[in-house]
């Protein structure tokens, strides 16, 4: 039953992402005042399918100078990785929940950014590999700051389950009082998901495409539905820890859809900025705000 449930969880993810590609194309071509995809069936609704069909179909070839194996299993194992980070999504049918979900979660984080890295060296590119330089660099930067900041709220309930979070906010969001770490956790997340305006991994005036660019067919599918189940994991991680409430809920998912639509937004809206400013904002402005609000937050509940 555990086995079947965990199946079901992965493949109402991988539907969820189809139509997540839809939703953005929508929202972006309606910022830029055009019509998005609306020839496939109703309203477009079919297109996500046909797209998948149509990149499945085109042909893979395997370029001369490539590292084989690693360029075949980079894109797997990273879809697999944002597969494992939902298994913290409680099953309430036989009470599948982990008592450890925070370090699990870490693990997986930490764990994504080799992916990047092997697809970017696999491809035995100088655009690869210099994008996948770019992307590892920012993840690693900002998974420091995001892992300090989802320590804070699990500190503040003194456990590791993530699922005690929607107990202790039954009467107040974490957000009301600490929006100013809850903002952080979002420049964070965009950062960590290199999307608008921290997107360098793919910048194509400077880099072609990134660490993706010698994927095709049935890789680059793989390495784009990992990217879009990562925009939906990190809301939902978002609405878990700062906007909780119960996940039988419907408004649990209309907030989760809220954010979704706001990194959408971000994308139609912000232009890409200076690689060394991301860095700056990092190192110099998240990462100090963040540890000194931990420190406080210890100070506090000592106190209390």
């Amino acid at each position: 039953m555990l086995i079947l449930m965990m199946i079901m969880v992965m493949i109402s993810i991988l539907i969820s992402v189809a139509f997540l590609t839809l939703m953005e194309r929508k929202f972006l071509s309606y910022i830029q005042i055009r019509k998005g995809p609306n020839k496939l069936g109703l309203i477009g609704i079919l297109q996500p399918f046909s797209d998948a069909i149509k990149l499945m179909m085109k042909e893979f070839y395997l370029i001369n100078k490539l590292n084989y194996m690693i360029y075949l299993i980079s894109p797997m194992i990273s879809l697999i990785l944002i597969l494992m980070m939902w298994l913290i999504y409680p099953f309430y049918s036989n009470y599948f929940m982990m008592k450890l979900g925070l370090m699990y979660l870490m693990c997986c984080l930490s764990l994504g950014v080799y992916s990047l890295l092997m697809s970017g060296w696999s491809s035995n590119s100088s655009y690869s590999m210099l994008g996948s330089l770019r992307s590892l660099a920012q993840s690693i930067s900002y998974e420091v700051s995001l892992s300090i900041i989802m320590i804070i709220p699990m500190f503040l309930i003194d456990n590791f389950n993530f699922m005690n979070l929607m107990y202790y906010q039954e009467n107040i969001w974490l957000f009301i009082f600490m929006w100013p770490l809850g903002l952080m956790f979002l420049f964070s997340i965009m950062a960590e998901l290199n999307r608008t305006p921290f997107d360098f991994s793919e910048g194509e005036s400077e880099l072609v495409s990134g660490f993706n660019i010698e994927y095709m067919s049935s890789g680059f599918v793989l390495l784009f539905l990992s990217e879009y189940a990562s925009i939906l994991f990190l809301s939902f991680l978002f609405n878990l820890l700062f906007l909780g409430s119960k996940m039988i809920n419907m408004m649990f998912y209309l907030k989760m859809m809220f954010l979704v639509i706001l990194i959408i937004w971000i994308r139609g809206t912000l232009p890409r900025f200076r690689y060394d400013l991301l860095m700056y904002l990092c190192w110099l402005m998240i990462l100090p705000f963040s540890l000194n609000y931990m420190f406080y937050m210890i100070f506090f509940k000592i106190l209390i």
